[in-house]
Order: C-alpha cells, then structure tokens, then sequence
C-alpha cells in the first residue's frame, strides 16, 4: 500500500469535540468557536465544549471533509497510505501519526495530573493494563492562546515555605513535621528535594474529606484559559485528585521530579525560523512532536507553508485564505477553525483575504 500513488495528500478535517466537564460552556469555548468557524452549520448549544482532538486517535479520529477520497477517517486514510507520513516517522512510529495535536478550553481546574515516561509506563502497563494502556510515553506542550495557568513542577522552596506560613489551609494538609523538616533542609538540595516529596505526599495522602474541606476554601474559578496542545499518543495518565477518573496517588507522588525551580525555567524557549519571519518553532527534546507558530503580518497577502518531512496538521485561529497546492483535489478555502492535514513534503500556497493577516499553528514530527 505504502507505494501506491497518493489521489490527494492534503485535505481539511472535521475533528472530535469532547465535552468534558471543565470545558467552558457553548460559544463562550473557543473549542466551540473555532467548530463553528471550521462548520458554519454545527450546532453548538450549552455543554461545556472542553477539547478538539486533531489526529488519528482511536477515541476521536477526525473525519475527512472530501467525498472523492475513499476513507472517511484519517486513521484510515493512513493506514492506507503510510508513505504520507514521511519516510522517517513512519518507519520511527510503526505507521502511525505520533501525535494528537488539540485546543483546550479550560473553566474549572484539571485534574491534578503527571505523565510517564516510557520505563515507568511499561512497568504500570504490565501491572495495571486497564488503567494504563498501552507502554508509551506522554510528554505533552501547551502554548497560551489566552492568559493561562497551570501546575508545572514545584516552586522555589522559599516561596513554598511563604505559603505554608501565610495559607494555613496549605499549612494544615502538610502537617507541622513535614513543614518543619522543609524549613530545616534550605541549602541542602538532596535533603530538600525529600524534604519536598515528604510534604507533597502528606498533602495529597489526606484523608479525602478533610482535603476537600480545605480545597474548597482556596479554589477559585478561573476563566479565560485556551491553550493549543499537543502530545504523544499515549492514554497513560497518572492521576491524584480533582478528577473521578481512576486515581494513583502512591504513584504519582513517586514519580514525580521534586527539584524546586522558579516557573520562568519552566517555559519551553520557543525559536524564531532564520529563513521565514513568520515561523516560530516550538521544538522539543522528544521525537514525536513539534510545533509551527505561523504569523502572517496584514502587509503579506501570498504566503507559502513551506513542507516538512512528516505529516503535518494545521490549524486557523485567525484569517481567511484560499488555499492552493499540487496535492489537493481542488482548492481549499481557509477561515478560522479549518482543519487541514498535509502529507509529508507537500507545500501550500496561501492567497490571504483577511484584512488583519493570518495566525495558524502547525503539529509535525521533526526527526
């Protein structure tokens, strides 16, 4: 199959929406907003409207929107055609898209969460098959589309001492032994890295009722939050709290890196393309993902998305293109929401109608 000539390499999507329960609610969600953007015609109405999964996962392989192409999903247009992969990531990922590629749009706190990394994930597959499913790991990166928060990594241990003096809800869940031997281990990295792991597991090992009681006096609503995502394909999840998913506290509080740092060496540096102007790249240490910010100025109205070796998925947040390229049936037209997968080593032409330009981000395998 995998030498067969190609009809068509490039054509848009219509991806999974799911509901989860902190989405934001109908067309406050830009995951509805942007279904909406990409179908004219859907229907949004008042359910939390949480994530758009663009990929070939099993749990929301995304529909393709052109009757000339045989397959209906693009799991199975894949499966049918591997070379559109790239040569290196399909021989590297067993003929498969390696990633899932999202928008989040986030109401409520997630769960409190961490994921494996491939050993750890084998050995809980082995243990554990129906709570962990299969033996890959799961990095994942989020980039803000709006102001956003989240939990990533611990504090200075400076500050966490602040907040155990000043939050006595934090204060009650850890204990006053744990609290003190923190105290006591400042200056001492090994010591306070067990120092911190001692407090993080008596805070997320309290009896329930009692971590809910304090929980609720601190937890706030937040609003506002959208990220774009991506991921490796992976349903290991590590979970310990805010969820009624399956949780694994003991788990999760060993796996974890208790090495306190500032949350600016947090951030992923994301790098400027020396040869496009437009182009942020956003590349991390893993192979199965990276991802393209495309900022097209109002001044440029003619812009080529230059191909990469591998498969790509691109996404509109904002502006409108007709779309041209040597692999598509016929031309595309482009908006906000439009969903368009790219076979390996294909270009695209862009004609920008929209006065303001064009922001689009692009998930690929950068082997």
């Amino acid at each position: 199959m995998a030498d067969e000539p190609i009809s068509a390499s490039m054509f848009p999507l219509t991806c999974a929406v799911q509901n989860y329960a902190w989405g934001k609610a109908g067309l406050d969600s830009e995951v509805a907003k942007l279904v909406v953007g990409g179908d004219p015609l859907a229907v949004i109405d008042e359910k939390p409207y949480a994530e758009l999964w663009m990929g070939a996962h099993p749990k929301g392989d995304a529909q393709i929107k052109d009757n000339r192409i045989t397959q209906t999903t693009l799991g199975q247009w894949i499966a049918h055609y591997p070379a559109c992969l790239g040569s290196k990531v399909k021989d590297a990922f067993q003929g498969q898209l390696p990633f899932l590629f999202k928008v989040l749009s986030v109401n409520t706190a997630l769960s409190i969460q961490a994921h494996p990394n491939k050993d750890l994930a084998a050995r809980l597959h082995a243990q554990f098959p129906e709570h962990y499913p299969d033996t890959n790991h799961k990095p994942e990166m989020a980039i803000a589309l709006t102001r956003f928060q989240g939990l990533c990594g611990f504090r200075p241990v400076e500050e966490i001492l602040a907040f155990l003096q000043r939050v006595p809800e934090f204060h009650a869940l850890v204990g006053n032994e744990a609290a003190e031997e923190l105290q006591h281990a400042v200056g001492d990295g090994a010591r306070t890295s067990q120092a911190l792991k001692k407090c993080f597991t008596r805070m997320m090992s309290c009896e329930k009722k009692v971590f809910v009681d304090e929980l609720n006096e601190l937890v706030k609503r937040v609003t506002e939050e959208d990220c774009i995502e991506c991921m490796a394909c992976s349903d290991n999840t590590v979970r310990a709290g805010l969820t009624r998913k399956y949780i694994d506290v003991s788990t999760l509080c060993e796996m974890l890196n208790y090495s306190p740092a500032p949350a600016s060496s947090k951030i992923f540096p994301c790098v400027q393309d020396p040869s496009d102007p437009c182009v942020t790249l956003y590349d991390p240490p893993v192979p199965d993902f990276t991802v393209i910010k495309i900022q097209v100025p109002a001044s440029v109205k003619d812009y080529t998305v230059a191909p990469v070796d591998s498969a790509s998925i691109l996404l509109v947040i904002e502006g409108d293109a007709m779309a041209t390229a040597p692999a598509a049936h016929s031309d595309i037209t482009m908006r906000r929401g439009t969903v368009l997968f790219v076979s390996a080593n294909e270009s695209l032409s862009l004609h920008i109608s929209s006065p303001s330009g064009m922001l689009l981000f692009r998930a690929c395998s950068l082997l």
